[in-house]
């Protein structure tokens, strides 16, 4: 009987040497869900999908994907998954269209490969071989191979890697495809928004652990104050707005006539700052409340330094 669970990771940890990529991780997904999972470099995200994929061997901990584990019941687990690897994967002489017909012949009831060619674009380097393709030709042929065996579960390591905005629509598209048609999803990326647009549940990975999960919008609204912003005359007197702000409210003047308000942006605080301004007779051009993003979010929980 089938759970509602499509991978269930619990207490992973892998080891290169001394250090630990993944270290005590747990992670659940629903069947049926887009989910994105977001870290920095090295932060042990490509090492744990690669585990759940059968590439890799815990050194400690329990994955099930589909129920079955991903190296013991690697005969069984393959038919039912699809596998986007972040780079390589195929054969580098092999011509596009003919890896990917092989790829398609290795699975019980494949798509049809050439309407799949067409939408993904791949028609025109169908006979152009793996290691001649662009880079974005070779992540679009990825995908292809990963989808066609209609899979139940296909993981998607950095799909939009290196894609123009037409092939990265394109893509967008076929993953929300996949979705409707009951298809569980699980994506790696960069790309904060490409997680926004498609994903049901975000897991924010670092050092090795889930630092953070929830939809986009449960992150974005979690933990932290929102941003109100307006323009007026430059030089306002901010020890006066500051008096009739909350306690713990930041003002600040970014760039001559533009004023931020950090702080929980409620109600009662959009009417004392209106209220100020009318006795000041400042007039609040732009008044505009800014909710954190999903990059936001990441960089506060992740740190803004570089790797």
């Amino acid at each position: 009987m089938q759970t509602q669970t499509a991978v269930e990771v619990t207490g992973l940890v892998k080891r290169y040497g001394a250090k630990a990529a993944v270290d005590g991780l747990d992670l659940t997904i629903a069947r049926g869900s887009i989910t994105a999972v977001l870290g920095p470099n090295g932060a042990g995200k490509t090492t744990t999908i690669e585990t759940c994929e059968g590439y890799r061997r815990p050194d400690a901990g329990t994955v099930r994907v589909l129920g079955l584990d991903p190296v013991a019941d690697a005969a069984r687990l393959r038919p039912r998954i699809g596998v986007m690897l972040q780079a390589g994967g195929v054969y580098a002489g092999a011509r596009a269209v003919e890896m990917l017909r092989h790829t398609a012949k290795l699975y019980a009831e494949p798509l049809e490969v050439d309407p799949l060619v067409e939408r993904l674009g791949l028609g025109s380097c169908g006979r152009t071989p793996y290691r001649r393709l662009s880079g974005g030709q070779q992540q679009r042929l990825g995908l292809a191979m990963a989808v066609v065996g209609r899979p139940e579960l296909v993981f998607l390591d950095e799909p939009t890697a290196g894609l123009d905005p037409q092939a990265r629509r394109a893509t967008w598209e076929l993953v929300r495809e996949l979705h409707r048609d009951g298809v569980t999803v699980v994506v790696t990326t960069h790309h904060m928004d490409e997680a926004e647009q498609l994903a049901d549940t975000v897991a924010i990975v670092d050092r090795g652990r889930v630092i953070a999960r929830g939809t986009p919008a449960e992150l974005c609204r979690s933990g932290a104050e929102s941003t109100l912003r307006f323009d007026g005359p430059p030089g306002l007197d901010l020890d006066s707005l500051r008096g009739v702000l909350p306690d713990g409210a930041s003002v600040t003047e970014p760039s001559p006539g533009t004023y931020r308000i950090e702080a929980p942006v409620d109600p009662g605080l959009l009417a004392a700052v209106t209220a100020w301004c009318a006795a000041a007779g400042v007039m609040p051009d732009g008044l505009a409340v800014q909710r954190r993003s999903l990059e936001d979010v990441f960089l506060d929980l992740t740190g803004r330094e570089l790797r």
